[in-house]
């Protein structure tokens, strides 16, 4: 496969994962506004450093499955059964606080970048996420399992994350007034997309 395609596949995957207003990306554009730029682009930094640690270690699972077929239909069931609890967590159960906002510490004395890996850290779904992608692809014959195509699609992967903070941080005064980007809203449609892929999930593992 071709190098701007494989980056490219890893940018859009990693970049649709980040898209919707979460802890990570609010975050990162609330110190933007408190505390000022550099100390944002420090903390996405530290939230780029785990998703590239996730995604290698998504990808060297999702290897290791693909040379066991008969795990394959088990880790679509697990990934269906993740994406409806998400699905019944933010559509039915997470309620925003009043400020619409998740809080950050700005008086923390710990480096905005560890700020950035814990927070990364705790958020286990991109693992999941990235290892059924790599999976897909690899089922396409879009991507395989070499140290140069693994690492093309990683680069990609963290560049598409560090992207979508960085136009949050940038953008985030001019968009948190739209309706849309209301954390009520967000949830609901985190919750809708969630359902989404968990139908298409147990479909295509009861039909395959």
């Amino acid at each position: 496969m071709e190098t701007p395609f494989l980056f490219l596949l890893g940018f859009l995957v990693a970049a649709v994962g980040v898209i919707p207003p979460g802890i990570l990306n609010i975050s990162a554009a609330k110190i933007s506004v408190t505390v000022g730029y550099p100390r944002s682009v420090s903390f996405s930094i530290g939230v780029c450093l785990v998703v590239l640690a996730q995604t290698m270690i998504a990808i060297f699972f999702s290897r290791y499955i693909s040379d066991h077929p008969e795990l394959i239909a088990v880790l679509k069931l697990v990934a269906g059964v993740i994406f409806i609890l998400v699905g019944i967590y933010f559509g039915f159960i997470a309620h925003p606080k009043p400020s619409g906002l998740p809080t950050v510490d700005l008086n923390s004395k710990k480096s905005y970048l560890f700020q950035g890996m814990f927070l990364s850290a705790i958020n286990f779904l991109p693992i999941p996420y990235q290892a059924y992608m790599a999976l897909t692809f690899s089922s396409w014959d879009w991507f395989h399992f070499d140290p140069y195509e693994i690492g093309l699609y990683i680069a990609g992967a963290t560049m598409g994350t560090f992207s979508i903070l960085y136009v949050y941080i940038f953008f985030f005064d001019a968009l948190k007034h739209l309706k849309i980007f209301s954390a009520q809203n967000m949830n609901y449609i985190i919750g809708l997309v969630s359902a989404i892929i968990a139908l298409i999930t147990f479909y295509s593992s009861f039909t395959s």
